[in-house]
């Protein structure tokens, strides 16, 4: 296995210095490479090795195995959250310490706030000593506010570090157990269920290790507080607090409500993803049939019940939201109402000091300890479905490859053999079967369809396991399976499959393969790249790259599923006496045919019918036993008469009007050439073989546009005018409550200062005025509060839905050579991360960063009414501000975007490793599987690590300029002592400090918003993919047509893409009516291509004529509907027998009995 990437760069951070690591100053170098260029994937640092999924993923699993054998024992289910805390509950409780030590500096800095504003109260200037503890105590808070920045940082660093750990062991786990799922598992789960696992139940690990600890430093912090407040205000504290402990049970009660949501949701969509994945890996056949409306009704309908769930969610996470910004101010009013009710007096300093006590406590418990409620009930869920998931049954333990001393001992013995795929069903899959094959053997296995071959293949494999009966292998087995299955790669990286290169032996297999001919004639030869599941290949190079697979593995038994059936009569016979008969002529061979010429060369002939063995023995044995083997056949193959080897084209009607021949002596000769009819369905150009397209990735900022189009999705010009004057109404009022009592206290102080200096009759306070305007701001803060979330959600979650429509429906309209070149893990990751992030994240993060935003504003217009002069060092330290934002931009979003990259190989390995999951087992190669998903991951690992560790070099940078501004307002308070007053001066204070957790991190949300915007993109850009014509025109044809199928080609030039060459070349030609036409030519002479243009899968040039209507003028439904076809790989979808004939339920019983019974299904029901 060549690696991913063959120079790696090593990871700074294992040898940074302690310094360092806390400012992230190792990632200097990335950012001036960011600023100068785009950043490429050679840019990014080699994993740590302690973060390397194949040891994360070892060390989960081997506590995962000792817990199933433990739970084993003692007669109970296992319980993958105890494996969780068994892994990592010492790291993590380590990383507790940091959270620790910066939660007791959070609760000793109101105290030193307290102080600093006592000073101004009590302002002696004559008292020096009393100048100098006020400047201590503002050199304590500037100190305070470094360290906050320092710690925060570190912790959250760790933290998401030690998520990213899990998740990727868990991914590791995952893709382990995918590897060993046996039949009857894939009954229980789905391609689409897989993908989600990965796509969003892991990423919980990511979300609920943020928070975990603040379910103990919680309530150890609000302990804490209650001391300190009651030392300060006295009991009117309690009241305060227990608004505090009313809303932690409401948000936790949100917490469960969304948790119940959310489990609702992932049911929605893992059956929404589960159908994607079925569209888009039967675009081509859905395109034919014309099925694109029943289709998108079908997933409109499973994604109108997701959304409707999403938009609950959305609103309980509004409310959460909106109780968390507006609980301070309730808590402050309350705890203010009940303290001068009390008969108290307000001053400056008790009030700003209990109000940054309550600040300090306010994140932990009314976001972080709710979250972590929240966060932890969404992943116990995804625990439980991820546990489900490992629980499913496995293949048996293989019994292949048992040791033979001699390769001429190789054999295969089958006694009395008895097996079910579902034991259900009364009748078994294969019934008393016996045989034996050794060396220089070969068994052909024939039989009409489902009578149970492939089956016998799958029993030998162990992938169906026996009843009852003897399966004995001796050697190394390896496989062809009936649906040739490639890789995305290279054509000689399909054929060596993790083999060294030996080209004598090499080229001997290409030979014997017939495959030399087409690696002559492809650019590039066999280094040419093949799209997802050879898209870009025909059947017949498919078949042999396949076969040729197989031989280089150069193992002891061969077991052949029907390798000759996507091949014609030369190939194969080429293939039969080269190959099976030739190179592998010495070992044992099971071939499973419905070609009857080449019986006589077999050893043994075995013959099934419903699962049951009715003959066995020579072809002269056979013979005279009576046995009619063209009948058995003929019972459901609808074979007219035996071919013999000179037949042309095995399988077509010996009795036509005519044969159309695109140089025909040569197709014959040919040995490159592949068997195509009309029946077998339409296909990509084969000869001109284009690599898969590398995904797209956007450059530059996300423009203006881009946000404009995503809120314009969303809502209209007038309902984002009053989103925009909600959110001015609540921030207003959220400034005002808090200067109105700056306002108050200092009146409180002036009556106070006047009683002292007088002695008597004291100008009495208007409690009622101060209480009631009070009563009013706090009201309104609160209702506009709830009212801006909830309308905000309402848009963007509304924008989602508007946008994954859009990008459906352009899926469903583009023509099928986009499917040819892009994989469908890369487009299911569109509809599955980047849809994830418009769903839930992105909505949740813009309404934070609009609140923060806002706050920040009202900061710096506070602390400039108190101290005007503060905008002189505002202004540059906004200039570095905004420098930093620019420069962190620039690198942040290539890191974002490689990110998502990254992230789509990882799903397609697993897509394209369900796929051929019976070939990686028949090969052994589920290790090297294993190690190239973990290759993935680690490279999106590389990618994600810098994305973590780049946002914190960013916030400690922005949490420095706030210790600055910090700085600036407590010393600038003490310079400019006279004149202030105590109430303004502790709200700019209060303010400021405030700033600095809260600056970086709104900052650090417009980042977020910006990288997630490229989520938004990547939705735009499919939903503005090229669209095929339009499926219904004006000119329809009558409902009668066509009557006679008389169909003309008038100089017809076809290729399927503007950057390709053309494959019909001025062809010209007529069928009429009722002939039954054979299309033949080499690989490569457009035999599919003339199928496509007749479909429209592409739109030809040239005039192509249907009982005397222009194809071109006619909507694409009006044609393909009127027509229909056998695609050479069929398509079957999750569901019953019922849902893959009539998916959309258009036809009576009657009609699909009569159906069964034409290709002779009927008796199996």
């Amino acid at each position: 296995m060549e690696p991913l990437r063959k120079e790696t760069k090593d990871n700074p951070s294992a040898t940074a210095n302690l310094l360092s690591k806390i400012f992230f100053c190792w990632l200097n170098p990335l950012f001036r490479i960011g600023y100068e260029r785009k950043l490429q994937e050679d840019d990014m640092y080699k994993v740590l090795p302690e973060d390397a999924s194949e040891r994360l993923g070892e060390e989960l699993q081997w506590y995962w195995n000792r817990e199933v054998k433990l739970a084993a024992k003692d007669l109970r289910k296992p319980k993958l959250t105890k494996v969780l805390i068994q892994c990592y509950w010492r790291s993590y409780l380590l990383i507790g310490i940091y959270i620790f030590i910066e939660e007791v500096i959070k609760v000793i800095q109101p105290l030193l706030l307290g102080k600093l504003i006592e000073f101004f109260e009590n302002n002696d200037t004559t008292d020096t000593s009393a100048v100098y503890e006020a400047y201590s105590y503002a050199a304590g808070i500037s100190l305070s506010t470094i360290s906050l920045a320092a710690l925060h940082h570190v912790y959250f660093y760790n933290v998401q570090r030690q998520g990213m750990k899990i998740r990727v062991a868990m991914c590791h786990m995952i893709y382990r157990k995918a590897l060993c799922l046996n039949n009857t598992a894939f009954t229980k789960t789905t391609t689409g269920q897989i993908v989600n696992l990965l796509s969003n139940d892991v990423n919980k690990f990511d979300e609920v290790t943020l928070y975990l600890h603040f379910l103990w430093i919680g309530p150890l912090q609000a302990a804490t507080v209650i001391i300190l407040l009651m030392y300060a205000i006295g009991p009117s504290c309690l009241a305060g607090m227990t608004v505090f402990f009313v809303l932690m049970p409401v948000q936790t009660m949100f917490g469960h409500l969304f948790s119940t949501l959310r489990a609702e949701t992932a049911v929605l969509t893992d059956d929404r993803i589960r159908t994607m994945n079925e569209v888009i890996s039967g675009i081509r056949v859905i395109k034919m049939y014309g099925w694109e409306k029943p289709f998108a009704a079908l997933v409109d309908e499973v994604r109108r019940m997701e959304i409707s769930k999403i938009m609950k969610s959305s609103y309980l996470r509004g409310l959460n939201m909106a109780s968390f910004f507006v609980a301070s101010k309730i808590i402050i009013f309350v705890t203010i109402c009940v303290y001068v009710l009390m008969g108290n007096t307000l001053s400056a300093s008790r009030v700003f000091m209990a109000m940054s006590l309550y600040g300090a406590v306010r994140l932990t418990i009314t976001l972080f300890f709710p979250f972590a409620i929240e966060k932890v009930s969404e992943t116990l869920i995804s625990i439980r479905r991820i546990k489900n998931f490992l629980l499913l049954e496995e293949v048996a333990p293989q019994h292949l490859g048992l040791p033979v001393a001699d390769k001429r001992d190789c054999m295969v013995k089958i006694q009395d053999l008895i097996c079910y795929w579902d034991k259900m069903l009364e009748a078994p899959t294969l019934q008393n079967v016996s045989f034996t094959v050794s060396s220089n053997q070969l068994l052909a296995v024939i039989g009409s369809v489902g009578a149970g071959k492939s089956s016998l293949l799958s029993a030998i494999l162990g992938e169906l396991s026996q009843e009852s009966g003897v399966v004995k292998v001796k050697g190394e087995l390896t496989y062809t399976s009936q649906q040739p299955w490639i890789l995305p790669g290279t054509i000689r990286s399909n054929i060596l499959f993790g083999k060294e290169l030996n080209p004598k032996k090499y080229d001997r297999v290409l030979r014997a393969c017939a495959l030399k001919r087409d690696m002559d004639l492809l650019p590039g030869g066999d280094l040419a790249m093949v799209g997802d599941k050879g898209a870009n290949l025909s059947g017949g190079q498919k078949a042999r790259v396949s076969l040729a697979r197989a031989v280089y593995q150069d193992a002891d038994i061969y077991l052949l599923d029907d390798p000759l059936s996507a091949v014609d009569a030369e190939v194969g016979r080429h293939l039969f006496e080269e190959c099976i008969c030739g190179l592998l002529g010495k070992k044992p061979r099971i071939l499973v045919t419905h070609q009857l010429q080449y019986l006589k060369a077999a050893d043994q002939i075995l013959v099934l019918k419903q699962g049951q063995m009715v003959a066995r023995g020579t072809y002269s044995e056979l013979r005279r036993s009576g046995l009619n083997l063209i009948s058995l056949l003929k019972e459901d193959e609808g074979q007219e008469e035996e071919r013999q080897v000179t037949t042309p084209i095995p399988g077509t009607i010996s009795r036509f009007s005519h044969t159309l021949s695109d140089n025909s002596m040569s197709s014959m000769s040919s040995l490159s050439s592949s068997r195509y009819s009309l029946i077998e369905g339409a296909e990509p150009l084969a000869v001109v073989v284009q690599p898969a397209e590398e995904e797209s990735r956007s450059e530059g900022n996300v423009g203006l546009h881009m946000y404009v189009t995503y809120f314009r999705a969303g809502a209209n010009f007038l309902v984002l005018l009053v989103l925009i004057l909600l959110n001015a109404i609540a921030h207003v009022t959220f400034v005002l409550q808090d200067w109105w009592l700056a306002c108050w206290a200092s009146e409180q102080k002036h009556i106070n200062v006047t009683e002292h200096l007088n002695g008597s009759f004291p100008r009495q306070l208007d409690l009622d005025l101060y209480l009631g305007v009070y009563a009013g701001l706090t009201t309104t803060s609160v209702v506009f509060g709830f009212l801006r979330s909830l309308v905000f959600f309402n848009v963007l979650v509304s924008s989602a839905q508007t946008l994954h429509n859009r990008m459906f429906n352009a899926i469903l309209r583009t023509p099928v050579h986009f499917f040819d070149f892009n994989p469908i893990g890369r487009i299911l990751n569109r509809f599955s991360k980047d849809i994830g992030y418009l769903d839930s994240l992105l909505p949740w993060t813009f309404v934070d960063f609009i609140q923060v935003f806002l706050q920040v504003l009202g900061v710096i217009a506070v602390a400039a009414i108190v101290i005007p002069w503060i905008l002189i060092p505002v202004f540059p330290l906004l200039v570095v501000f905004l420098f930093l934002r620019c420069y962190f931009l620039q690198t942040s979003r290539d890191i974002k975007r490689l990110e998502s990259t990254t992230r789509s190989p990882v799903f397609s390995h697993l897509s394209s490793s369900l796929q051929g999951l019976s070939t990686i087992r028949a090969f052994k190669a589920q290790q090297r599987f294993q190690q190239m998903f973990d290759e993935y991951q680690n490279l999106h690992s590389e990618a994600w690590f810098l994305f973590l560790t780049t946002s914190r070099w960013f916030a400690v940078r922005l949490d420095g300029i706030c210790s600055i501004f910090v700085t600036i307002t407590a010393f600038g308070c003490l310079y400019l002592r006279d004149g202030l007053e105590p109430g303004a001066v502790g709200l700019a204070l209060s303010y400021a400090v405030t700033l600095t957790g809260m600056f970086q991190w709104g900052v650090r949300q417009s980042a977020e918003i910006e990288n997630m915007m490229t989520s938004v993109e990547r939705v735009l850009e499919y939903a503005e993919l090229e669209s095929e014509a339009p499926w219904e025109t004006d000119k329809k044809p009558p409902h009668d047509w066509p009557k006679t199928g008389f169909i003309t080609f008038d100089r017809v030039n076809f290729s399927y893409s503007a950057s390709q060459p053309l494959v019909l070349k001025n062809l010209t030609v007529v069928f009429t009516s009722r002939e039954k036409v054979g299309i033949v030519g080499r690989t490569g002479a457009g035999k599919s291509s003339l199928i496509s243009a007749l479909f429209r899968l592409a739109e030809p040039e040239g005039r192509i004529m249907i009982d005397g209507f222009l194809t071109a003028e006619i909507g694409l439904h009006s044609l393909r509907q009127k027509m229909s076809i056998i695609p050479q790989d069929p398509v079957l979808f999750t569901g019953t027998m019922r849902k893959n004939l009539d998916p959309f339920r258009q036809h009576t019983d009657e009609d699909l009995w009569n159906a069964l019974q034409e290709v002779l299904q009927r008796g199996s029901e």
